[in-house]
């Protein structure tokens, strides 16, 4: 009987052990999963845009969707939200953390203290002008009154040419109502975004361009573990055929 109350407690003492060392492997939590606040000013299309029932769309946005996707089926563990905000304001709310993320159309400028993503669309400043416009190439367009969007690369360029009286302004709706209306005599945008406008008839874009740029992710400086993960999506989606597919549904 000794033996046995003996070997009982034994076998006892061994299944708390087992269970013991089970209960605390079971304990171990996975990370935790983090929110991801993207800043967006949907005012640009085809880059940024709204829908009739005010929901983002635009080629940003479906590659944003597109890159969180991806990470999360390849080993990162994020949600993520968009915030519309105005164009200006969104480097200014990633480096005081109310963004974590900036996808909007960004062109590289060395002013702008933020971390740039590797990049994902070549791009381009140049000229809109109203169709019936006697302006032919971007060289008349000193001492002309031009028209911007506040904050961009497109308001820097604006701010070189010669003689040129700028005007600024944050929202991009606004400023090619501007132009149409003969307030302006030209607007500097990007590209893609001007041939948008020119598609849509009523514009024509000047002969040159007033500066060659590639659009980047933007997040704050030492956000090197979050860019990492951006960075290996992007790679992901221009290998992939929805960038292509993106691309030409967006016209870009």
């Amino acid at each position: 009987m000794f033996s046995k109350k003996v070997f009982k407690a034994g076998l006892a003492a061994i299944m708390a052990l087992s269970l013991g060392a089970c209960s605390s492997s079971s304990s171990a939590k996975p990370a935790e999963k983090q929110t991801i606040l993207i800043g967006i000013s949907p005012d640009y299309p085809p880059y940024d845009d709204l829908n009739a029932d005010g929901s983002i769309t635009g080629f940003d946005y479906e590659m944003g969707e597109w890159l969180f996707t991806w990470m999360n089926e390849n080993g990162y563990n994020y949600d993520h939200e968009w915030k519309q905000m105005s164009f200006d304001t969104i480097i200014s709310a990633i480096q005081a953390d109310q963004v974590d993320l900036g996808i909007s159309g960004f062109t590289y400028d060395s002013e702008r203290k933020v971390l740039f993503s590797e990049p994902y669309h070549e791009s381009a400043e140049v000229a809109l002008v109203n169709a019936d416009s006697e302006m032919t190439t971007i060289d008349d367009l000193k001492g002309k009154t031009i028209g911007a969007q506040l904050g961009t690369t497109g308001e820097s360029c604006a701010n070189e040419i010669e003689g040129a009286d700028v005007q600024a302004i944050e929202d991009m709706g606004i400023c090619m109502e501007s132009l149409k209306g003969g307030a302006y005599d030209a607007v500097i945008l990007d590209r893609p975004v001007a041939e948008n406008y020119v598609n849509a008839g009523g514009y024509k874009v000047l002969e040159g361009t007033l500066l060659d740029e590639q659009n980047f992710v933007i997040a704050k400086e030492g956000s090197d573990e979050l860019m990492k993960a951006v960075n290996e999506a992007i790679k992901a989606f221009l290998n992939s055929p929805d960038c292509a597919a993106l691309k030409e549904k967006y016209g870009l």
